[in-house]
C-alpha cells in the first residue's frame, strides 16, 4: 500500500497557502488600481467588491469543512485548485466593480477550500504537535503576503510594469502546488481517525467554550485582516510606500509563527492569545499616532501582536476541542473571514466620511475586547488543567 509522504504533502499544503496569502497583498495593491484615482470607484464601493473574498472564504470553508470528511483532503484540495485559476483569470480580466466582485468571489472560495482542507489534514498528520505544525503552516500566511507585497512593489512601482502582470504571478506557486500534490495519497481526517459519528461532531459545536472561541475569531480576525487588507489607504499619509509596510508586518509574523513551538511551551495557547490581544491594541493605538519612520516601529508592536492569532485560535480547537472535526476548524476560520467582510465596507466608509486615523482608533476597540475574553480563557485554562492534574 501506497504510504503518505508527510513532507510533500506539507511543502504543497504551504505553496497553496502561499496562492492565498499572495491575493491579500496584491488585493491590496488593487485598491489604487481600482480607487478614486484610478478606476474611479469609492472606497467603500472597493470594500464591497473585496468583501467576497471573505464571506466567500467562509461559504467554502463552512460547505467544505463537513465535505472534507465525506469526500475526503484530495477532492477539495483540487477544488481550491480550480477555483484559485478561474478566479486568477478573472481578475486580470476584471474593469470595473462587478467584475471585479466575481473574480474576488472566485478567490476566496478557492482560499476557503485551501483552508478547510489542509487545516485537518495536517492536524491529522500531526497528532502529538497541532499548535506548533499549524503555526509553521501558517508561517506562509505572512510569508506569503511578503512575497506578494514585494512583488506588487517590484511589477508596479519600480519596474512600471501593469497591475495584470502582477496578478499573473500568482500562477507561479499556484502551478507548483498542483504538481506537488499530483499522485499523492492524503491522509483521512482526525475525526475519522478517532471514530467519531457525524451526530456527535454536530453535538460538540453547542459546546459552550467552542461558541467562545468563534466569537472570538470574530474579533481576531477583523483585528488582523481588516487593518492588513486596507493598509494602502490606512497609512497612504503616514509613509510613502504603505506595501513595504505590509511586508515589514507581513516578515515579523512570518518568524513568530517559525519559531512558535518554544512560545507556545511556555505561554501555552490562552496565554498567547492574551499576549497577542495586549500587543495588538497597542500597536492599533501607536499607528494612529506616527508618520513616516515611527509607523514601521508601531507596525511592529501590532505584528508581534496579529502573529499568533489565526494558528493559536485553530491549534486552541484542534487541540482542546478535536470532536468538532474538520468542521470546526472550518467553522472558525469562516467566522474570522466573514468578520472582515463586514468590516472592509465599514472601514471604507469611515475614511470616506473621516480620516484614517478615526478608522484605526475604532479598529482598536476590537483588541480592547479580546484583553477582557482572553484574560477570562486563561485563568479558565489555568483552573482546569490544574483540576486535571489532581484528578490524575
Amino acid at each position: 500500500m501506497e504510504s503518505i509522504n508527510k513532507n510533500r504533502l506539507f511543502l504543497a499544503s504551504c505553496m497553496a497557502l502561499i496562492v492565498t496569502a499572495m491575493t491579500f497583498a496584491i488585493r491590496a495593491r488593487l485598491e489604487t488600481v481600482f480607487g478614486p484615482e484610478g478606476v474611479g470607484l469609492t472606497l467603500e464601493q472597493i470594500g464591497y467588491a473585496f468583501t467576497p473574498a471573505f464571506w466567500g472564504f467562509t461559504l467554502a470553508m463552512i460547505i467544505g469543512g463537513p465535505l472534507v470528511d465525506s469526500l475526503g483532503i484530495k477532492k477539495i484540495t483540487w477544488l481550491a485548485f480550480i477555483m484559485h485559476a478561474i478566479g486568477i483569470v478573472w481578475t486580470i480580466m476584471a474593469k470595473d466593480m462587478s467584475s471585479l466582485f466575481i473574480a474576488t468571489l472566485f478567490v476566496g472560495i478557492g482560499n476557503g477550500m485551501v483552508e478547510a482542507a489542509l487545516n485537518p489534514m495536517i492536524a491529522s498528520m500531526y497528532t502529538k504537535n497541532k499548535t506548533k505544525m499549524l503555526n509553521r503552516f501558517h508561517v506562509w500566511f505572512p510569508g506569503g503576503i511578503v512575497i506578494g507585497a514585494l512583488v506588487g512593489w517590484l511589477v508596479m512601482d519600480i519596474m512600471g510594469l501593469s497591475w495584470q502582470i502582477m496578478v499573473g504571478t500568482l500562477f507561479i506557486p499556484l502551478i507548483v502546488y498542483a504538481i506537488l500534490f499530483l499522485g499523492q495519497k492524503f491522509p483521512v481526517t482526525e475525526r475519522v481517525q478517532m471514530g467519531i459519528s457525524t451526530k456527535n461532531m454536530y453535538a460538540s459545536l453547542a459546546n459552550p467554550l467552542f461558541i467562545f472561541m468563534v466569537i472570538c475569531m470574530l474579533l481576531t480576525a477583523a483585528s488582523e485582516l481588516g487593518t492588513t487588507q486596507r493598509i494602502e489607504s490606512l497609512l497612504k499619509t503616514s509613509v510613502e510606500s504603505p506595501l513595504l509596510v505590509l511586508a515589514f508586518i507581513n516578515g515579523i509574523m512570518a518568524l513568530g509563527r517559525a519559531f512558535a513551538g518554544q512560545v507556545i511551551h511556555k505561554l501555552q495557547p490562552a496565554g498567547m492569545l492574551l499576549f497577542s490581544a495586549i500587543f495588538t491594541f497597542i500597536g492599533l493605538w501607536l499607528l494612529t499616532i506616527t508618520s513616516g519612520g515611527m509607523t514601521f516601529a508601531a507596525a511592529a508592536v501590532f505584528a508581534v501582536g496579529v502573529t499568533f492569532f489565526w494558528p493559536t485560535m485553530l491549534g486552541f480547537v484542534a487541540e482542546y476541542l478535536p470532536q468538532t472535526g474538520a468542521l470546526g476548524l472550518s467553522i472558525m476560520g469562516g467566522a474570522g473571514m466573514l468578520s472582515v467582510s463586514i468590516v472592509l465596507p465599514l472601514m471604507g466608509m469611515l475614511m470616506d466620511n473621516a480620516d484614517a486615523g478615526e478608522a484605526l482608533r475604532t479598529m482598536s476597540i476590537l483588541p480592547a475586547i479580546l484583553i477582557l475574553a482572553f484574560t477570562g480563557l486563561y485563568l479558565y485554562m489555568k483552573k482546569r488543567n490544574s483540576t486535571i492534574i489532581e484528578e490524575v
